[in-house]
């Protein structure tokens, strides 16, 4: 590969303006597909077979009304006053006029959905009242129908009695053989009574009958309103009008999935309803106003302005700190445009961008530099310009493409993890990261090839071959006690660091977690004052009916299983929503009592997925974003140890391979998971529990879900980066005769210079990040920028020469029979400089090349140490 680059470094530099011309070519085409290809960026995030994925998709086939993305719109007076009525109309007349809005659904006027609410409990109570009339009329009808019945026994008594005595005289004038003829008048008398008496008795039976219809209807009736009131009492608490009247909220609802809402659809509901209505303000929730942010903005520029200082300190020319700098914004528009020109084939996050846009410039800035430093190095050592930069391409270079690969490696196995979202994050900041080395190994060294030396200075070209080289300096090992000093203080001062971790809770942001000063943050605060933060981000629960369930059944059923569900901790209200046609699925909406990342809401929706079957036989299911919170953290913490077990098996296996030790790699890995969760304990602090959140300008909540999964690929990484340039340093010396604790030493002076730049240039980009418009991004930006912070400044240049120091030469044990079966692998073409007899001017030269082979007062081996025999593997 070495001498590959060589080849490919001395071509760039004799025929600049083709490679040039080659690059801009490949930019045309990236714009080209950017132009063609760019569909827009989702804010949203999926884990694929999640719960309440299920859900969306069971509302997708039987309430496909209710699946779609939905928001708020809030309206509030700017002093506080209740809207009058000319400030509803307005508003009424905006919701009514929303022909020139895309993909949306509905939106529910607040003021008439109120008055309906409103209207509803006054039935309830209207309704009681008539039942209650209607009790009092059956009650007056029942005591007529009695005072009735009493009057026709008290008849049917006196009959009874005539027709008794007529019996009795009828008896007594047949003995006598008297006639009959008056006793029979007088039966025919009493027969037409009776017959009047049973016709005013069915009379009677029949308004009774109608008596007892109409109460079992009352009954009826007034079972139904009981179960009204009910399940109307579970909701009291939902409110789309504050109750002083100077706040309405609109619920806007999309035709299209949440995550398939695009940045027009947003944008229309925002430029629609933020029409001036007098007096009124206007805001909206996250899921409306969150729109991808920009790629580059103040806080960014800030970032690269801090680089390029560095880069101008280190290389002491404006034309030499520019190079880098140009051709890492070169890579990176290369890059992110050939990698938007997909997001019309695929659903591509809005950080996943910006997140590729950090590392490109990063990694792109810090190859580069390595090329240049090299290069430069040797023209004052007396090379040829085009020999140089082949020389450069091909050590240096080397390195680059090694580490580079590193890092690619790492990200694209984001894409064992499963996550869709997450595998394309990776993807996309593999090919800006591929694109930096490509670019740091040609166009750099067409560049260089052009500039010809005025790379460096015009007062250095003055005295080049004056013969005033200086001597290197006399390098000792570190003392003992200091290297045992180092490694506790180091290591304990992580842990400590650390310890916030413990804590971590993650999530997606709502609008608590957005800049003080945006729409969705006074949506969201305005929401909480004036109803409950719950309202914010409402639970959509669904129940499967049993099979069979008739009309008469849904009511009790809703009931019950609102009762259900009001029954649990955190629960402001319950309404049911809607019943699908065939009575299979009912549908509830649900105010927690806290925002959708509060800890009582999670614990709600963990509660409600827990119960049982409602009735034993209704199941439950739930959506929302708490419920998509904890379902994506869930995945996301299901998949970490995965991969962080796969990133620390890579990490193993590549410093064996380069190092050809076995402690050395666990040294260099165990220092990477302490800079690991010692940045997980930093982000917590700040971002959780808020600690500088103020000067940073930052809302405290969840940590971003995917952030640890993030992290640990890519500040795999960037550790292995400076894991390189130092470690091989330390070989190369010990390797080369040195012994092994001076070894350190020298290795370490030899790489720390070039280190030091590219890990403040690291931290210079990825801070410019923190001062994002996106929440998401500032997250990133800090964890990044700390993470590079801890491994290059604390771990890679103080606790792993320390450590290194102190296991002496037992650091570079490894078995014989893996030492022979593993290939040679030069990552820093040593072996190419050799051959071209530079070895000695270019180790001392540059961090990239091997360490300086130097003797003083400690250039003797301690009486532990003996000298390692002057070959390589």
């Amino acid at each position: 590969m070495a001498e590959l680059l060589y080849r490919l470094g001395k071509f760039s530099a004799r025929r600049a303006w083709v490679v040039i011309a080659a690059w801009t070519v490949v930019l045309a085409i990236a714009v080209g597909g950017f132009l063609v290809g760019f569909k827009g960026l989702t804010t949203s995030f999926d884990v694929p077979g999640t719960a309440s994925g299920d859900v969306v998709a069971e509302l997708e086939d039987e309430l496909p009304e209710y699946s779609g993305g939905a928001g708020t719109v809030v309206f509030t007076t700017t002093d506080g006053s209740a809207l009058t009525e000319t400030q509803q109309a307005e508003i009424s007349a905006l919701i009514a006029d929303r022909s020139d809005l895309v993909d949306v659904e509905d939106v529910v006027d607040p003021f008439e959905a109120q008055q309906q609410l409103d209207d509803q409990r006054q039935q309830v109570a209207d309704g009681q009242t008539q039942l209650d009339d209607g009790q009092a009329q059956l009650d007056e009808g029942q005591a007529q129908l009695d005072a009735g019945a009493a009057q026709l026994d008290a008849g049917q008594a006196q009959l009874d009695a005539g027709q008794a005595q007529l019996d009795a005289a009828r008896e007594q004038a047949v003995a006598a053989g008297a006639p009959t003829d008056e006793l029979d008048a007088q039966q025919a008398q009493l027969d037409a009574q009776q017959a009047q008496i049973d016709a005013q008795r069915e009379t009677l039976d029949a308004e009774q009958a109608k008596l007892d219809d109409g109460r079992d209807e009352l009954a009826a009736n007034t079972e139904q309103l009981e179960l009204g009131t009910e399940l109307l009492g579970y909701a009291d608490d939902i409110r789309l009008v504050s109750e002083d009247g100077s706040t309405a909220i609109a619920n806007v609802s999309f035709t299209v999935p949440r995550l398939e809402l695009s940045e027009d659809a947003k944008q229309s509901v925002i430029d629609h309803f933020s029409e001036p209505v007098e007096g009124v303000s206007v805001s909206f929730s996250t899921d409306i106003s969150q729109g991808v942010p920009e790629l580059f903005g103040v806080g960014e520029a800030v970032g690269l302005v801090i680089a390029a200082i560095v880069l101008l300190v280190m290389l002491g020319s404006v034309i030499a700190a520019s190079l880098p700098l140009v051709t890492a914004i070169f890579g990176v528009a290369v890059g992110i445009l050939g990698s938007l020109a997909f997001s019309g084939v695929v659903d591509m996050a809005s950080v996943t961008p910006m997140l590729a846009v950090m590392l490109g410039l990063a990694v792109g800035i810090d190859y580069s530099l390595f090329v240049v430093n090299r290069h430069r190095k040797q023209l004052l050592q007396g090379a040829e310009v085009v020999e140089s930069i082949g020389l450069a391409n091909g050590t240096s270079g080397n390195a680059v493409v090694f580490a580079g690969t590193t890092v690619i490696v790492a990200l694209a196995a984001l894409n064992i993890t499963g996550i869709p979202f997450l595998g394309l994050m990776g993807t996309v900041g593999a090919v800006a990261v591929a694109v930096a080395v490509l670019i740091s190994t040609t166009l750099t060294p067409a560049l260089l090839g052009l500039l010809g030396m005025r790379i460096l200075r015009r007062k250095v070209r003055a005295h080049l071959g004056e013969g005033n080289r200086h001597e290197p300096p006399v390098v000792t090992a570190m003392p003992t006690w200091r290297a045992v000093l180092t490694g506790i203080v180091a290591i304990v001062a992580l842990l400590v660091v650390a310890i916030p971790a413990l804590s971590m809770r993650v999530g997606l942001p709502d609008g608590s977690s957005e800049p003080h000063d945006s729409a969705a943050y006074e949506a969201f605060t305005v929401t909480e004052e004036q109803f409950v933060a719950g309202a914010n981000s409402p639970l959509l629960v669904t129940a499967e009916l049993p099979e069979g369930t008739t009309e008469d059944d849904v009511l009790p059923l809703q009931v019950d299983i609102a009762s259900t569900i009001a029954e649990q901790d955190d629960v402001v209200a319950v309404a049911a929503v809607d019943v699908s046609d065939d009575r299979s699925l009912a549908v509830f909406q649900v105010i927690p009592a806290e925002g959708p990342n509060a800890a009582s809401t999670e614990q709600l929706v963990r509660d409600l997925r827990a119960l049982p079957p409602v009735n034993g036989d209704i199941a439950l299911g739930v959506a929302g974003q708490a419920a998509i919170n904890i379902d994506i953290s869930e995945g996301l913490a299901d998949v970490l140890p995965l991969y962080l077990v796969v990133v620390v098996g890579l990490s193993l296996l590549i410093m064996i391979l380069v190092f050809r030790s076995l402690l050395v790699p666990i040294v260099a890995t165990g220092g990477f998971i302490l800079s690991l969760f010692a940045t997980y304990g930093a982000i917590v602090a700040v971002f959780q529990w808020g600690w500088g959140a103020d000067a940073l300008g930052i809302s405290t909540g969840p940590i971003l879900s995917f952030l640890p999964v993030i992290l640990v690929g890519i500040l795999f990484g960037l550790a292995m980066d400076y894991q390189l340039f130092l470690a091989t340093g330390m070989r190369e010396a010990f390797v080369h005769g040195s012994p092994a604790r001076l070894a350190v030493a020298q290795g370490l002076r030899a790489g720390r210079s070039v280190v030091v730049a590219a890990g403040l240039i690291m931290v210079s980009v990825f801070g410019g990040f923190i001062f994002s418009e996106s929440t998401m991004i500032r997250s990133v930006g800090f964890g990044l920028a700390f993470g590079v912070l801890v491994d290059a400044f604390i771990v890679r240049m103080l606790l792993m020469p320390a450590i290194m120091h102190l296991l002496g030469r037992s650091a570079w044990w490894i078995p014989k029979w893996l030492d022979r079966i593993m290939p040679d692998v030069d990552v820093e073409g040593a072996a190419l400089e050799r051959r071209h007899h530079l070895v000695t001017a270019a180790g001392e030269a540059d961090a990239a090349g091997p360490a300086l082979v130097v003797t003083g007062t400690a250039g003797v081996p301690a009486a532990d140490e003996t000298a390692a025999p002057s070959t390589t593997h």
